[in-house]
């Protein structure tokens, strides 16, 4: 409909005067020839050329959801005919959810005149023709027309030196027609088509631009994997596509900024499963749209941190802080802020690594420390020193010694910075709701917008006690100081302790039995040191002795975990149920099920991600579940990303997810699933109905 009204605005534009130039209200156009002097019974080439005024643009052959593509009609010499027009590599314009194939810039539309043959030389040869087009801007779409005249006579077809260059740029920028046996298939909603490709892994972006209308939803983002050997566009489908679908696959390449056109036809044929990532644009001005959701989705996904098990009593000390201090107003804000400086520079600092990592070629996402077991022991040791401090075994003061827990525990806004830094690195090993789709458009964005929702992810962990420093009320309802306060730090220390049992557990499953007996050890001497430590407070003795040999056997263990890797096994490594019969996952595994038309189900977890663990032994683990599974005939596929993998890491971000978990289930007629981060039963028997 949208077309076809801009269609009839066409029909009633004005004409400009006919000359081989012409200026319209907001657009220049001239028709050139290679040959002032065409021979006859050759071919000629021409061309339209285009410049419409900054801030303004013309459209392809086809247009996109809307506009209307360039139409010339010839008058020409008797026998002499024209061929239809050829049109450069487009580019896309994005505006009100429609998406449109335009050219912002001057562009040339290329045609061919057949000159007919028998024509004396000096014979006069005008090339005549109504030009109409339709040109845009943000707000305003104006039909235009032009007549254009441009007189020839018939010669030796020398060329033109004044045009030689122009039309070497005009062919230049023309898309490649290639014959490579493309294929494509329709999955549900989705269209995918795969295209063979020379060397996939050096292609930077890649855009389909259909030419056949009514195939894909133009405004549907366009996902794009590289395989050993192709390039794989996935985008929802508009309709079911006829039997070719051609196209023009526009492709940037690494180190190489001009983008390349390949001309090509699909057919109908097998796709197989997504492969990994391309390195995408960072800089590109669309990926700013998805911004603002990205960074509200981070805000409010760090505010549900605040409830994890290892975050929320250290927000919890924080506010029995606030009532035990009857801080003053300006105290209290102070401390806010610097708590909130705390978290943020630290959510920030990771995500500048991982997005750092990431254009270096490593494929990492949220949580990628923690695939170290080093880091692993290292938070053992921490939760270990946490939750015995909790639990009154020692104090943490000015002479203890103990730099790095000082810093955290001493009062004061460096107190509050150093507490906020802490909060802010033990709740990494979180991916929550809301938290998946906005790290993964982070990894996606501009670097500097990637940053900010990382940043964003910080300011909704800080939320809580940002609220009761600056809000006066708040801080009057917390209770008032007594006794209380020591038995709420000991109940405290039941989670801290908790986490670092669960932290052992996790440092087993990545460095065998022998480096959890290590972190054992190691967290045994620690406490035995801070036991020392909290009989010589308590007797004012010297406290170096203790703190140095804990900090010995922890320094140790390090070093000897470090060079514990697990062997790899192609077993699921994870606590799959044993209901489910899972498998690991693979991408070929998935492709050839797919293939197969068999359903699949697929999720990806990790040992130290806390929401995957809840699912696994909640929903996963029915028997209700586990039993439609086996009736339905669905695979199960499972992800192990505890230790790291490339292959893992690559699919997670070909569906916009940086971390774990992801749950997908595949149908028998190819159409994806995405399931919400916290599984119930219901949602996973509906699937096998």
């Amino acid at each position: 409909m949208i077309r076809a009204l801009l269609a009839l605005l066409l029909l009633v534009a004005l004409p400009a005067t006919a000359a081989p130039t012409a200026q319209t209200q907001h657009t220049k156009v001239e028709l050139i020839a290679a040959s002032r002097t065409p021979a006859a019974g050759k071919p000629l080439a021409v061309a339209l050329v285009m410049t419409p005024q900054p801030g303004w643009h013309t459209y392809w052959q086809n247009p996109g959801d809307a506009g209307v593509e360039t139409r010339a009609t010839w008058a020409l010499p008797k026998g002499a005919t024209a061929s239809a027009l050829s049109y450069p590599t487009p580019g896309t314009y994005l505006t009100s959810g429609l998406m449109n194939y335009v050219y912002d810039r001057q562009n040339a539309l290329l045609a061919t005149v057949n000159v007919p043959a028998g024509l004396a030389k000096g014979t006069p040869f005008p090339l005549k023709l109504k030009l109409d087009w339709l040109v845009c801007d943000e707000t305003l779409c104006v039909p235009e027309t032009a007549t254009l005249d441009l007189p020839l006579t018939i010669g030796d077809g020398a060329p033109d030196a004044a045009t030689a260059a122009r039309f070497t740029a005009a062919r230049a920028a023309l898309p490649k027609s290639v014959d490579w046996p493309a294929k494509f298939t329709v999955r549900g909603d989705r269209f995918i088509l795969s295209v063979p490709f020379g060397n996939p892994a050096k292609v930077k972006t890649a855009y389909f631009f259909a030419a056949t209308d009514g195939v894909i939803d133009y405004a549907a983002p366009q996902l794009v994997t590289a395989t050993a050997d192709s390039l794989r566009i996935e985008t929802r489908a508009s309709s079911k596509p006829p039997a070719k679908v051609s196209g023009v696959l526009k492709v940037s390449f690494v180190g190489n900024p001009a983008p390349q056109g390949f001309a090509l036809t699909a057919t109908p044929g097998n796709v197989g499963a997504a492969g990994a990532a391309l390195p995408g644009e960072r800089d590109s001005g669309s990926s700013w749209a998805a911004f603002a959701p990205a960074l509200l989705l981070a805000i409010a996904g760090g505010l549900l941190l605040n409830v994890m098990p290892c975050v929320f009593p250290i927000l919890s000390l924080k506010a029995l802080a606030l009532a035990k201090g009857h801080l003053p107003e300006r105290a209290a804000r102070r401390d806010a802020l610097a708590y909130t400086a705390g978290i943020i520079l630290v959510c920030t600092a990771l995500g500048g690594v991982i997005l750092g990592l990431r254009a270096a070629g490593s494929q990492i996402g949220w949580a990628f420390q923690l695939q170290d077991p080093r880091v692993i022991l290292a938070l053992l040791l921490l939760m270990t020193a946490i939750a015995l401090n909790l639990a009154g075994l020692f104090e943490v003061n000015v002479s203890s010694g103990n730099a790095g827990h000082k810093l955290a525990s001493k009062g004061g806004a460096a107190g509050s910075f150093w507490t906020g830094a802490l909060a802010a690195f033990v709740a990494t090993p979180c991916t929550g709701p809301f938290m998946a789709g906005a790290l993964g458009a982070a990894l996606v964005l501009p670097p500097v917008a990637g940053l900010m929702v990382f940043a964003g992810l910080g300011l909704g962990l800080a939320l809580p006690f940002l609220a009761l420093g600056f809000i006066p009320a708040l801080r009057r309802r917390l209770p008032k100081p007594g006794p209380w306060m020591a038995t709420m730090r000991q109940i405290l220390s039941v989670p801290m302790f908790l986490t670092a049992v669960a932290l052992a557990w996790v440092l087993g499953r990545q460095a065998g039995v022998g480096g959890m007996a290590l972190g054992l050890l190691a967290a045994l001497l620690l406490g035995l040191a801070l036991w020392w430590l909290g009989a010589r407070q308590r007797g004012g003795g010297s406290f170096a002795l203790p703190l140095a040999g804990g900090l010995a056997a922890g320094i140790a263990a390090l070093v000897m975990v470090g060079g514990m890797v697990p062997a790899a096994t192609d077993s699921v490594t994870t606590d799959a149920p044993a209901g489910l019969a899972a498998q690991p996952f693979s991408a070929d595994r998935l492709a050839a099920l797919q293939a197969s038309g068999k359903p699949a189900f697929v999720y990806f977890t990790a040992d130290w991600c806390v929401t995957c663990k809840v699912n696994e032994r909640g929903a996963l683990a029915n028997a209700d579940v586990a039993a439609a599974f086996a009736k339905a005939g669905i695979n199960v596929l499972v992800g192990d990303w505890t230790n790291g993998d490339a292959a893992i890491s690559a699919f997670l971000e070909s569906k916009g997810r940086s971390g774990v978990p992801l749950y997908l289930f595949y149908g028998r007629d190819g159409q994806v699933t995405e399931l919400p981060q916290i599984l119930t039963t219901g949602q996973l028997v509906a699937l096998a109905t």
